[in-house]
Order: structure tokens, then C-alpha cells, then sequence
């Protein structure tokens, strides 16, 4: 960790022409490359046009749920129209929430595919079914796909009860309705109770059409769940394993007892949201269940606590980390800390009860945090008391930091301009008698900024490090994670 400063965009400063020049020549040769309808769709969108996106607000977000083998996937793919997401005639592929960006009749929206849900899973199944849930959670529409042939099963009415509760508009698609004599299995499904079953063959495409259709008359125009929603308050999730003070913490921000704080541990079970205003500005912090382990091996309410926890943390947009500062960096602290960056969310990491440290356990924790954050020395770092509040106004300033990091975009011209620098001074080593050459690059997405390079040939991951960490010197992110991506590309053939 550093207090260092990198130095900032200057994202207002005039783009030179000699910048200019770089773009358009490297996007040129470009044209000598076998390139994918998705690489020729990132490179014709212009930084003007992702930011029109931005203020209009995030797409509205459809889930595809279901129990394993029924043919999530294969329905995400002919909802893309290509093969995206992995199929195979085996249960349980699918394990994590994948997002698309999918579009019907001129609508665009995000399709999320997820792992199969089942009511009495174990191991890393739990998990699995625990991404679905999460998935629910933060979609606008679910699309709850059921074997027709096979017709209701135990778990899909376990399925259906999780659907209602969530009050989120449904599609049920009867799948694998590959002809008209299946239309007989997938009427029996109204018995359900969630309206009409749309009679689908994702495999052949059959009645796909009519069931977005359908989905599109209950999809709004912007995400009322999405994580990237614009306008209001900034969403800060504090996290962190039990009992390190957040609910403290919580409470001496918002000036009041707002949650029930005690010594035992696991206080708080559902997140508590609160509207607090610091230095003339609006947060809406969100205090959560302290995370114990690894999801799949909690039971019960433990379980739900992290799961409402894992909710939040995705619905956030910066997430402050408590670490215990009188006690020595656990394994579980490092995962609380990882699970932020795989969320993708800005990171403040502060260590609380610092105003009870002698001078020798400061001298031991720099040494803890050395050894065991090195994977993160760009994260903002406050040093805090929940409970007397000492530095509490060192918070806002990380908290802000960290959030310009994370909308950051660097203009085409001037990021390849800087790579170009980068790799003349430091070449990629040359493997096997080849040299890679980086051809393009530009940046695909901010919250968090994502980088896309095309290049000639595959680059180390030792050298995407170090292209990082060469980035966040020249362009500061600090306090948010940056994701750099390569896409080797052939040269055409003539």
C-alpha cells in the first residue's frame, strides 16, 4: 500500500495531433488482420457514444434461471446469436453469472447466464445455486427456463417460490419444444402459475422470437438493479470479516445508533442501508454481514447473511474494507479484499482502531500488509477509529479517489501513443524466434477501466504486469482495479 499520489488524467486537456496520428495509423494497419464482427463493434465505438450510454443509464438486465441441463446456455447463445456461453450434454457446466450484451428488435440489454439452481445443493453446487440467486437479485427481467419434456420438477416449484418472492416480472420458457407435438408438454406448464410457457427450441431456434417478445413488454428502458445505475447518492458498501467495526463504524458516520453493535461476533445479519451526508455530499452507505468463509461452506442464516452481503457488495460501487488493525492480516481479511476486485468495485482499505496501536505493532503491521496486500498497492489506505472517529475525514477524500480512478477513460489516441513509448524502451522478450507485436489498443469500459490490446502474437502475463503497472504510473487508478486484455489476431491471407 502507498500514500503516493499518482499523477491524474487530465481528461479536459486537448488530445495533440501527433496523438491523433498514432490512432489512426496503428488503427489502419489494423486492416491487415483477420478482425471479429466483436472487434470490429469495440473499435467503431467512439468514446462520445459510451458516454451517451452513460447518462442514459445502465442496460436493463434479463436472467436465465433454471435447474442444470435444461438449456440455459444454449438459449443465451441463440438470444446472441452466436456462441458465447459453454454448452455440453452434461449438468452443471454453466457455474458462474456470465453477462452479454444481447439486443432484439433494437433493444439493448444485458443477458445474464447462471450455473443451475438446485434446492438441496452441497459443495461447490451451493455456490453455483447461490450465483443464481444473486443473479435474481440484480436482474429487471428472469427468464425461467423449464424442460418440457421432462415437465415440473421438484426443483422448479422450489424455483418458482424463490421467483415470487423476488417480485421480478417472469418469461417461462418450456425448452426443448422441438416440434408441434411438444406444444401438449410445455401447455402443462401453466400449472406453474407464472402465466403463459412460451414453447422454445433454443437448439433449432423455434419460438424464440415470440418469448423475447414477450420479454421485451416487461424489460424497461434502464436498469432499476444494475450496479452502474447513474444519478443519486454514490453507493459505499463497508465489508469485512466479523467484528472489525463496520456496524461501529456505520453508527459514528451517521451521528447515531443506526444498527445494533455488540462484541460477538456476526451481528449484523441483512445489510442496513443509510443516507449520510460528509462534506456537503449525499453517500449511501450500506453496513453488511461480516464474511465468515468461503460461501459454500456457510449453513443458514449464515449463509443468506452472505449472500444478501455478496448483493450488496455488487450493487455498491465502492466498497471500504475494515481490517482490525490490533490483530494480525488474516487469510480472510486478503479474501474480503479479493472478492472487491472480482466484483470490480472502487476499494478503500481502512484500518480500524488505529488510535490503540503502540509503536512496535505499527512497525509489524506495515510489515503484514508488505507480505500480505502486495496485489494491491494502488488501493486508497485510511488509517481510522469507528469508535472515537479519529480521521474519519480522511475517508471521503479516498472515497472520491477511488471513484474518479474507477470512471477514468484515457483517450485512444493518447493510450497508444503512451504504449507505443512503453514498448520501445521495454520490448516484449522474444519466445521461440517470434517477437509479439502490440498492433492496437483502446479502452473497452470504465467502473472499472478495461483495456483491450490486439496484438500479433501472445504476450506473457509477466509483461501484461508489468504494461499494468506502467498504466497506473502514467494514469494514476489508484483505488480501483484495472483489467488489461489481449486479443491475438492473424494477419489475413492474401
Amino acid at each position: 500500500m502507498t500514500d503516493e499520489t499518482a499523477r491524474p488524467v487530465d481528461e479536459g486537456a486537448p488530445i495533440s495531433a501527433d496523438d491523433r496520428s498514432v490512432e489512426r495509423a496503428l488503427r489502419a494497419g489494423l486492416d491487415d488482420f483477420e478482425l471479429s464482427p466483436e472487434d470490429q463493434a469495440l473499435l467503431e465505438t467512439q468514446d462520445e457514444l459510451l458516454a451517451g450510454a452513460a447518462e442514459r443509464g445502465p442496460l436493463p438486465v434479463v436472467a436465465v434461471i433454471g435447474r442444470p441441463n435444461v438449456g440455459k446456455s444454449s438459449l443465451v447463445n441463440r438470444i446472441l446469436r452466436r456462441r458465447e456461453a459453454v454448452v455440453e450434454d452434461v449438468p452443471g457446466v454453466t457455474r458462474d453469472r456470465v453477462s452479454y450484451e444481447g439486443e432484439w428488435a433494437g433493444r439493448r440489454f444485458t443477458v445474464v447466464d447462471t450455473g443451475g439452481w438446485e434446492s438441496d445443493a452441497t459443495g461447490i453446487h451451493l455456490r453455483v445455486a447461490e450465483q443464481a440467486e444473486i443473479a435474481i437479485d440484480l436482474a429487471d427481467v428472469v427468464m425461467f427456463v423449464v424442460d418440457a419434456t421432462v415437465g415440473a420438477t421438484d426443483d422448479d416449484e422450489s424455483v418458482v417460490r424463490l421467483l415470487r418472492r423476488s417480485g421480478k416480472p417472469v418469461v417461462l420458457i418450456a425448452n426443448k419444444v422441438d416440434d408441434q407435438r411438444g406444444e401438449a408438454d410445455a401447455a402443462a406448464l401453466w400449472n406453474l402459475g407464472l402465466g403463459q410457457p412460451w414453447p422454445v427450441s433454443a437448439l433449432h431456434g423455434r419460438g424464440s422470437g415470440d418469448a423475447l417478445d414477450a420479454v421485451l413488454e416487461v424489460l424497461p428502458q434502464v436498469s432499476a438493479h444494475g450496479a452502474y445505475a447513474q444519478g443519486g447518492p454514490r453507493r459505499v458498501a463497508l465489508v469485512g470479516r466479523p467484528n472489525v467495526g463496520k456496524s461501529s463504524l456505520l453508527n459514528k458516520l451517521a451521528g447515531a445508533e443506526r444498527v445494533v453493535v455488540d462484541s460477538v461476533a456476526g451481528t449484523t445479519r441483512d445489510p442496513v442501508d443509510e443516507l449520510i451526508e460528509l462534506a456537503g455530499t449525499t453517500w449511501r452507505f450500506v453496513d453488511t454481514a461480516g464474511i465468515r468463509r468461503r460461501v459454500h461452506q456457510t449453513r443458514g442464516a449464515d449463509f443468506y447473511a452472505s449472500l444478501r452481503t455478496q448483493t450488496a457488495l455488487e450493487k455498491a460501487e465502492v466498497a471500504v474494507v475494515l481490517i482490525d488493525a490490533e490483530e494480525p492480516i488474516a487469510e480472510q481479511d486478503v479474501r474480503v479484499v479479493q472478492q472487491v476486485i472480482d466484483a470490480g468495485r472502487a476499494l478503500v482499505v481502512a484500518y480500524n482502531k488505529w488510535d490503540t496501536l503502540d509503536e512496535e505493532r505499527r512497525y509489524y503491521l506495515e510489515r503484514e500488509i508488505e507480505k500480505e496486500l502486495v496485489q494491491v498497492p494502488w488501493a486508497a489506505r485510511v488509517n481510522i477509529s469507528a469508535k472515537t472517529g479519529r480521521h474519519l475525514d480522511r475517508l471521503v477524500p479516498a472515497l472520491e479517489k477511488a471513484l474518479e480512478s474507477w470512471d477514468t477513460r484515457i483517450p485512444t489516441g493518447r493510450l497508444n501513443a503512451f504504449l507505443g513509448e512503453v514498448v520501445a524502451g521495454h520490448p516484449h522478450p522474444v519466445r521461440g524466434g517470434k517477437q509479439p507485436r502490440i498492433l492496437f489498443a483502446t479502452q473497452a469500459a470504465t467502473r472499472p477501466p478495461r483495456f483491450v490490446i490486439f496484438a500479433s502474437g501472445f504476450i506473457e502475463a509477466g509483461y501484461r504486469r508489468f504494461l499494468e503497472r506502467r498504466l497506473r504510473e502514467q494514469f494514476g487508478f489508484e483505488g480501483t482495479p484495472i483489467e488489461v486484455s489481449v486479443r491475438v489476431r492473424e494477419k489475413r491471407r492474401r
